[in-house]
């Protein structure tokens, strides 16, 4: 038995979607891995590899040199673009590995099979150590994605993207649309707001809340794309077409319905409709007490997964299967927490204040411990709360989530924001971030959150804005994604592409804080002055003269010479803080862009004894040059730990 060991790039392919096609079209699947092999096996031997074996439908090459092994990659996804009956996944590793035979083992092999797993449809994914020896070859361009934990391999692994002249298409499909715009999966799906029948127009929060937990089910299937909630909320009371719904969200089958709660007893319709025709796939009236609540959400879910001809791995039929809580007023207290969290603004108090009375009911939810624990964190980030009022609820009610339920990923997101954001320990908010992704990387918000803390924190601003574009990528129409797309881009000085973000997310909702304020921040960077001031004072309308918006214009003010109305704005400030909490951070950034430097270290100063968590993002591109000189406020980044 001969044995040789050598160093080796080897690649390992996977066509995507492969494993759903099989249970649903054997003959089908067998003609795509003929198929498969004729297109990939030439291109192997082209440049110089060796075609190893096939496993299922992945197949494995190794090559002496890494520009054959990356270059044999793009001209098999280009092939594979062109030929439209399937796509593949791509990922490349160099290492040590042993020839045995006609085989080939080793952690080489297993970390290229990881990074292969982790591509999206349609792209090439290769670790640094190949990126580092073609880092020099113009034909061969690659951008940094990630830095990610990968299964049984000791150390984090560094990502990168190679560049090729394929578009990857979303998600695993063999559907076209009509007009082959896009690929749509077949088991794909958007849940829209079921809609509220009952009498009391309060009772909303039940409908959107249902809705959520049925989304939240199946966000977990493997095999199944999900439209995001804040994309799927988008045509809450709409009249559009499904097809429109469908083409938008870029989904096969709707799930719509609605809901009546009278007292203890609901009626639930639900129905699942291909987006194509209008077919009604399935459909199912309830008339339960609302004790069955949780049965009726997996009797949905089960029902969708057996029409779209899914198979469910046990883990996931555990997922659906799991009772969160026996107690129905806690569960209702909950949807209610979560419905004005959801909101944003002055609502999170009331829902941080609904998730505490779910708790008060039963303290072995752990859905509702970390709903309380968003709520405290995201009241200590927008200024409604003082951090160190609620660091240690946030951080005790995120242990207990993590206790009652360690698969769950919320918790997980949350403690990286917590770190990240008050206690500003970085190593343990990146590998938070890093495990709630894994548990459940179709998480938009997780995404947001551990971008802000790339871009602000390490300034790896690339892996921020992969992770942004992830998020769009999960809610395609939310305006939410863009802005904090636009907030990513700002803080790496991509002026004009964060205008563009911004805009997209005015677009998608006109009313919306976040968008209209990066817009202001953009167009006064840009020197746009009176778009400016005219896009921060509707941030400033919108938000009830929230305290960011005023530290906003000051900056814009400021910026234009004209210090009386800044100062008008810093005394509002000012009087102010006498009656509410206002967050020293901004008051500090104000005073610098106002050219007060010593004004601007008292206030940081104060801000970094609160914990304010604005002291995280002081370090980035627009902070007042004069700001940056001061020695003070470089001995101050010493002290929180920031890169100079």
């Amino acid at each position: 038995m001969s044995q040789t060991r050598q160093l080796a790039a080897i690649m390992f392919t996977d066509i995507v979607g492969y494993t759903a096609l099989m249970g649903n079209d054997e003959q089908k699947a067998f003609t795509i891995l003929k198929k498969n092999r004729e297109l990939q096996k030439p291109i192997i031997e082209q440049f110089n590899g060796r075609w190893i074996k096939e496993l299922g439908d992945g197949v494995l090459a190794s090559f002496h040199s890494v520009s054959d092994a990356v270059t044999t990659a793009i001209k098999i996804q280009d092939a594979c673009h062109v030929a439209k009956d399937f796509q593949l996944r791509i990922g490349i590793h160099l290492g040590e590995v042993v020839f045995e035979n006609d085989d080939v083992f080793g952690d080489g092999v297993n970390i290229a099979a990881r990074i292969q797993a982790a591509a999206p449809p349609g792209g090439i994914l290769i670790s640094e150590t190949v990126q580092k020896i073609i880092a020099n070859k113009k034909d061969l361009q690659t951008k940094f994605v990630r830095e990610e934990a990968l299964k049984n391999v000791k150390e984090n692994v560094r990502l990168y993207e190679v560049i090729t002249n394929s578009i990857p298409e979303s998600g695993p499909s063999f559907q076209k649309d009509k007009n082959n715009a896009q690929t749509i999966p077949e088991k794909s799906i958007a849940v829209v707001p079921f809609t509220n029948m009952s009498n009391d127009p309060e009772q909303e929060y039940f409908s959107d809340g249902m809705t959520e937990e049925i989304i939240n089910s199946l966000v977990h299937i493997q095999n199944l794309k999900v439209a995001g909630r804040m994309s799927s909320f988008r045509f809450k009371g709409s009249s559009a077409d499904l097809r429109e719904v469908g083409e938008r969200l870029g989904v096969a089958t709707v799930l719509e319905g609605s809901i009546r709660k009278q007292g203890n007893r609901l009626r639930v319709t639900a129905q699942l409709i291909n987006v194509q025709d209008g077919f009604h796939l399935w459909s199912e009236k309830y008339d339960r007490a609302m004790d069955d609540i949780f049965a009726i959400q997996d009797e949905i879910a089960f029902a969708i997964t057996e029409k779209l001809k899914i198979t469910l791995f046990e883990s996931e039929r555990e997922h659906i299967n799991k009772t969160p809580t026996n107690n129905k007023e806690a569960y209702e207290l909950y949807l209610k927490g979560r419905f004005y969290l959801n909101r944003r603004g002055n609502d999170i108090s009331k829902g941080l204040k609904y998730f505490e009375q779910s708790i008060a009911l039963d303290v072995e939810f752990a859905l509702a411990q970390t709903g309380y624990a968003d709520a405290c964190l995201l009241a200590g980030f927008w200024g409604l709360l003082a951090s160190k009022e609620v660091m240690p609820k946030a951080k005790a009610a995120i242990e207990a989530a993590m206790r009652l339920d360690p698969l769950l990923s919320d918790p997980y997101a949350s403690l990286g924001y917590y770190h990240a954001s008050f206690s500003w320990n970085w190593e343990e908010a990146k590998k938070n971030y890093q495990h709630a992704i894994a548990l459940n990387p179709n998480n938009p918000q997780t995404h947001f959150w551990y971008a802000m803390y790339l871009a602000w924190v390490e300034q790896s601003y690339d892996e921020a804005i992969w992770h942004t574009s992830a998020a769009i990528r999960l809610e395609p129409l939310s305006s939410v994604a863009y802005s904090m797309n636009a907030v990513v881009l700002f803080a790496a000085g991509k002026f004009e592409e964060s205008f563009n973000a911004a805009k997209m997310g005015f677009e998608l909702d006109p009313m919306s804080y976040q968008a209209n304020r990066l817009l202001g921040n953009t167009l006064v960077v840009m020197k746009r002055y009176p778009e400016a001031i005219e896009s921060l004072q509707r941030a400033l309308e919108i938000s009830n003269r929230f305290q960011w918006s005023v530290t906003d214009l000051i900056w814009a003010y400021a910026d234009t010479g004209n210090l009386e109305e800044a100062k008008i704005l810093m005394a509002e400030l000012d009087e102010r803080a006498k009656t509410e909490y206002v967050a020293h951070g901004y008051r500090g950034l104000a005073a610098a862009w106002m050219g007060d430097m010593d004004l601007a270290m008292k206030y940081l100063e104060i801000a970094y004894q609160n914990r304010d968590p604005i002291v995280m993002c002081i370090n980035i591109p627009y902070t007042p040059h004069s700001l940056k000189q001061d020695i003070r406020f470089q001995e101050l980044l010493k002290k929180i730990g920031l890169p100079e």
